[in-house]
C-alpha cells in the first residue's frame, strides 16, 4: 500500500492522443497513490471537466491553442490546482517564465518515466521538481557555487551521504530503489556541471556537510 494518506487526484492535458493514452495507462500501473481522474486533449476540456478542480495537473506546454502558459498557470493557481508542465524541448527562458508564473514542476518528455510520478508527488506537497537537464540549463550561469537541489534531492543526499545504502534511502523516502538511484545520478550531474566532483560516497558526504545538507557528527551514528 501507499505511504500517502490520500490519493492525489490528477488530470492530464496533452494534445497527442497516443501519448495521453500511454501516460494514463503507465501512471495507473505505476503509482497506487495517484488517481487519474481526467485525461483530455484541450485546455477548455480541462476547465469544464466534472472532476475539475483536481489536486495536480500534468500540462503539456505545447498545446497549439495560443493561450499563454502563464495565464493557464495563474488560472489553475486561483482554483488551488498545482501544475507540472511537460514539454518536448527545454528552452531555459521558457522554463524560467513558467516557474516564475507558478508552475511547481517542469519535465522534458524524454525524462525517465519514474520521474513523472515523483514530480506529481512533489507538486501535491507544494514542492518544486525540475528535470535535471533543465535545472542545468537554467542555472548554467551559476557555475562555481553549489547547485540548487530540490527538497527530495537534499533528503537523498543527506541519507546517502550519512552512510545509508541506496536500498535504505529508498525505503525511508517511500520511493523505489531505481528512483533513488536516479536521484543520486541527478545530484552528481548537477555538482559535475558546477565543477564539483562528488563521484564517490566519501566526496558526496564531504560536500553534503560543506553545503549544510548533512550535519557533521549527527547523533544517529550513520556515518
Amino acid at each position: 500500500m501507499s505511504n500517502y494518506p490520500e490519493r492525489i487526484r490528477l488530470a492530464l492535458v496533452d494534445d497527442h492522443k497516443m501519448l495521453l493514452g500511454a501516460l494514463t495507462e503507465w501512471i495507473r500501473g505505476a503509482a497506487d497513490d495517484i488517481q487519474m481522474v481526467a485525461a483530455v486533449t484541450t485546455w477548455p476540456e480541462l476547465l469544464t471537466h466534472p472532476e475539475f478542480p483536481v489536486d495536480v495537473v500534468l500540462l503539456d506546454l505545447d498545446l497549439k491553442d495560443n493561450i499563454p502558459v502563464a495565464l493557464k498557470i495563474s488560472t489553475l493557481k486561483t482554483t488551488g490546482v498545482r501544475v507540472v508542465l511537460m514539454s518536448t524541448y527545454s528552452e531555459p527562458n521558457v522554463v524560467r517564465e513558467a516557474l516564475a508564473a507558478g508552475a511547481l514542476g517542469y519535465l522534458v518528455k524524454s525524462e525517465d518515466a519514474s520521474m513523472i510520478v515523483e514530480a506529481i508527488r512533489a507538486a501535491a506537497q507544494g514542492e518544486s521538481f525540475i528535470s535535471a537537464e533543465l535545472d542545468l540549463a537554467i542555472n548554467a550561469a551559476d557555475i562555481g557555487g553549489a547547485p540548487k537541489l530540490s527538497a527530495q534531492e537534499r533528503r537523498v543526499m543527506a541519507l546517502y551521504g550519512g552512510g545509508e545504502p541506496v536500498k535504505a534511502v529508498a525505503y525511508k523516502l517511500g520511493i523505489s530503489e531505481e528512483t533513488a538511484k536516479s536521484y543520486l545520478k541527478r545530484i552528481r550531474e548537477k555538482y559535475r556541471v558546477a565543477g564539483i566532483d562528488v563521484g564517490t560516497k566519501v566526496a558526496l558526504r564531504r560536500r553534503a556537510i560543506q553545503d549544510g545538507i548533512l550535519i557533521q557528527d549527527s547523533p544517529t551514528g550513520t556515518f
